[in-house]
């Protein structure tokens, strides 16, 4: 038995600095989503949201040459499948922790990301790939299907027609086809992921957190026109007007100095 194989499967935040790491570590299985993991995503999450110390966070796959390879179909069962009432929730849930993190995320991308993986990897606020990655939604191959709730996000980020050559082919695109379509922000080589990553994100870190969180509700108003999301998005914008960090964001312009932002 490898070390992978006697290891349990996890979901794990981990901390370096400003910046948090939502990890998948299943790699005998290139990390594919144990229902464990699903449960436990949406508490990671929680964790580096409500961690002040962290403004950006990024999830990625342990080991080389995997994100997410989607669900972890040993696990299937009659009444346990993508398609059924309690497995959609799950997975829902889980997305729906990833999409509700307030500060900015990234999802970085080395490898297989299918499946679940593209939907949990969709839910960030954006991607960054290797040039090695590979993306797909393989339901075809396997007579499943998916919720609204499970797509929905790729739909937005891509359309429908994309969507459905994905869904209807079952093949796999590359990283390349995956920035042509909008999936993906960069495409930058393997070796260089981690670093091009950790520098976007430190970048972002140096920015005004209001105004980087005022940003993704107005974005989600504008997909979800719902009076709801409007009323937050509208209400985010104008407590910038009256926060520290615009004070502090024009008199550091003004005295020529970066910044100090701190969130408030």
């Amino acid at each position: 038995m490898s070390s992978f194989e006697s290891k349990p499967p996890t979901v794990s935040a981990v901390r370096v600095g400003a910046l948090g790491y939502v990890e998948f570590d299943h790699q005998a299985r290139r990390n594919a989503m144990t229902i464990a993991m699903w449960k436990s995503l949406p508490g990671v999450c929680a964790e580096l949201q409500n961690d002040d110390s962290i403004r950006v966070v990024i999830l990625r796959g342990a080991g080389l040459h995997a994100f997410v390879s989607g669900a972890d179909i040993s696990e299937f069962s009659d009444d346990y499948r993508p398609g059924t009432a309690a497995y959609n929730e799950m997975v829902s849930v889980a997305y729906a922790a990833v999409s509700g993190i307030a500060k900015p995320t990234i999802a970085q991308i080395d490898g297989f990301c299918v499946g679940g993986g593209l939907a949990i990897a969709a839910n960030a606020d954006f991607r960054i790939a290797a040039d090695n990655s590979q993306f797909g939604l393989p339901p075809a191959r396997l007579g499943v299907g998916y919720s609204p709730t499970g797509i929905g996000a790729l739909v937005d980020l891509v359309g429908p027609a994309a969507v459905n050559e994905m869904v209807f082919t079952a093949d796999l695109i590359d990283s390349d086809t995956a920035a042509r379509w909008g999936l993906v922000n960069h495409v930058v080589p393997v070796a260089e992921l981690g670093g091009f990553v950790e520098s976007k994100a430190l970048s972002i870190a140096q920015r005004a957190p209001m105004s980087q969180h005022a940003a993704k509700l107005a974005v989600r108003a504008h997909l979800d026109s719902t009076d709801g999301n409007h009323a937050a998005a509208e209400a985010a914008a104008e407590s910038c007007l009256t926060s520290a960090d615009y004070r502090e964001g024009i008199v550091a312009f003004n005295e020529k100095r970066a910044p100090r932002f701190i969130g408030s």
